[in-house]
Order: structure tokens, then sequence, then C-alpha cells
């Protein structure tokens, strides 16, 4: 089995959703800072949901209420509706990922996670996955849905692919998930379906088998979200390969 983590994945600390800083207009998940993180040395994580008309958006959460305070679902709208909307009331609008990798332009690695509902729709995947493959700069791919990674395996397995992960699960959105997938996701007990080339961690929850294993054993990297304080990154350095920041300037 051969691994695809290139070193790339590891050689800067990762900005979370972009170097933002909303008090300064810069909201996440903009262009703005995508560009911030350029400035700024560092490498660029992302979240992708998809739209009413199937393209991948750079935005968090399934719902635009915290950032626009429209109280629709992100998957309600066109991606020409979602283009004009503002971010926390800044000058910035939510990218489309096309939008958000021509503005980056390979001038630093950008990670992307795919959001999921767990219901099988693998339509957001494609079509990241098909906007990846055509990108010219380096890029990865990564989910908490292991169905999605395995679909990325199978479907475009030159393209870097992770598990996003965490040991305790107090998120209430597990609450709807089985048993039988929730203790695969805390164990990584689809390894065998995703055969991910690396991992992202919570950081709170290392050190912990699935993180240790990967490493010591199966030379895959991890990275670590999302490093906040002091301890928190002083605990990344003992036991991660890179991490996802937010609120500081490594």
């Amino acid at each position: 089995m051969s691994v695809n983590a290139p070193a790339w994945l590891t050689a800067r600390p990762i900005a979370h959703r972009g170097l933002h800083d909303r008090g300064a207009g810069v909201p996440e998940n903009t262009i703005a800072a995508a560009s911030a993180a350029i400035h700024g040395g560092y490498a660029i994580e992302c979240d992708v949901q998809r739209s009413a008309d199937g393209e991948a958006m750079v935005f968090h959460d399934a719902g635009l209420g915290r950032l626009t305070g429209i109280p629709d679902p992100v998957a309600s709208l066109s991606a020409a509706a979602l283009r004009d909307l503002a971010v926390a009331g800044s000058s910035e609008r939510i990218p489309t990922l096309p939008d958000f990798l021509a503005a980056i332009a390979g001038r630093t690695p950008l990670v992307i996670e795919v959001k999921s509902r767990y219901d099988g729709d693998l339509r957001l995947l494609e079509r990241v996955a098909e906007l990846a493959a055509a990108y010219a700069g380096p890029v990865a791919v990564k989910s908490f849905d292991p169905q999605l990674v395995a679909a990325l395996r199978e479907r475009a397995p030159g393209i870097p692919r992770g598990i996003v992960g965490e040991t305790r699960q107090d998120d209430p959105a597990y609450a709807a998930l089985p048993p039988s997938l929730r203790r695969a996701l805390s164990d990584l007990l689809h390894f065998g379906e995703t055969e991910p080339d690396f991992l992202s961690w919570r950081v709170d929850d290392l050190p912990c088998a699935p993180t240790h294993l990967c490493r010591l054993l199966g030379g895959r990297p991890v990275m670590t979200w999302t490093v906040r304080t002091p301890d928190q990154r002083r605990h990344a350095q003992a036991h991660a390969d890179q991490m996802v920041f937010e609120g500081f300037l490594p």
C-alpha cells in the first residue's frame, strides 16, 4: 500500500479557514483570508458546502445564519445567489471553490475539507475531485465522512486524501449517527476502505491509538486541529507533524 503524502502537507503551518480576523474585516473562508495566509507564508485549510445547483462553495456551516444573518441552508441557494452574500458584514462574498482556487493560484498548499451529512450523497465530493484534479497547485482533500474518502480513493487516487477525526465525540451532531459508525470514526475502523494518506485529528484528543499507529507503522503524517493556545501548540509539536492553527501567528 503506497502513501501519497507529499512533503508540502507538513512543510508549513496551516491557517484554519485561512488567516482570518473578523474584527479586521477578514472573515473565515474568504479570498481575503486566503490572501492573508499567502502573505504570511502559511498553507490554507478551507471548507466546502454544496449549493442548490451543484457548485462547491467555500463555507463552513450548513446554515447561512452565523455569517450572513440569513436563516437558510447553503444548499437552498444557487451559487450565483450565494456569491452575492456578504460574509460577516464585510466586503467579502462567499466564494465558489473555482474562484478560491484561482485566487490562490498555486502560491501555497491548500487542504479542502468536504462537508457531509453522512447520507451517501457523493455529488459535492465529485465536484471537488474534478476541480482538484484540474488544479495546478498543491492540493489535498479531507473529510470526516469515510464514505467520501473511500470514493475519492476510487475515483481520484492521485489526489492526497485524509480523514478528519476526533476520539471524544462530544459534538451533538454525532448523536444522529449509528453507534457502529461512531466507533468506526473514533477508532479508524474504516482504514481498509479509505486508506488515507494523512490524518487530521483534534488536538485535545492526542495522543491516541489511530494517530500513533499511523505515524509509527504507516508512515502517514498527522495534522492536528484546531490549535489556539500555547498549551495546544506544545501538544501539537509533541504528537503531530503539523498544526491547523487559529487566532495567533506561529
